[in-house]
């Protein structure tokens, strides 16, 4: 996978003030604003800020956090994860392993009936749908 390297001005002016500050500055929608918080379309959810496929329709559950939450990648390599202690809390941040853009973070061992009891919270605004068959 080539790396997509940008200056903060190159992506101020690709990205919206709201894709800006999440994306690039780890930024968080508030909840329950998203557009995909209650998306049922099957597809792929690719990063909005360099188009690399980071989810799948079929990996997204209901969690009832207020944002769209996966329980695994589309690929191991698509996401890097990485610690996360800021605002006093010890949390795991989710990447998109291509652009090194902010997603959103990911939590473990909540109970969740999935495959891999992860949910992957992340911001609608750090994504973008494909709908199958496009």
């Amino acid at each position: 996978m080539e790396k997509v390297v940008k200056s903060e001005a190159e992506w101020r002016v690709q990205l919206s003030p709201e894709e800006f500050h999440v994306l690039r500055k780890a930024g968080t929608e508030r909840p329950w604003t998203g557009e995909y918080v209650d998306t049922k379309v099957e597809g792929v959810y690719s990063c909005r800020a360099c188009g690399a496929e980071l989810f799948r329709s079929d990996t997204k559950f209901e969690s009832h956090c207020g944002w769209p939450s996966f329980y695994a990648p589309s690929d191991s390599d698509a996401v890097t994860l990485i610690e996360d202690h800021s605002l006093g809390m010890s949390r795991v941040e989710v990447r998109c392993a291509r652009c090194d853009s902010h997603l959103g973070h990911v939590f473990h061992g909540e109970g969740y009936p999935t495959p891999t009891d992860d949910r992957y919270c992340i911001n609608s605004v750090s994504l973008r749908l494909v709908p199958a068959g496009s």
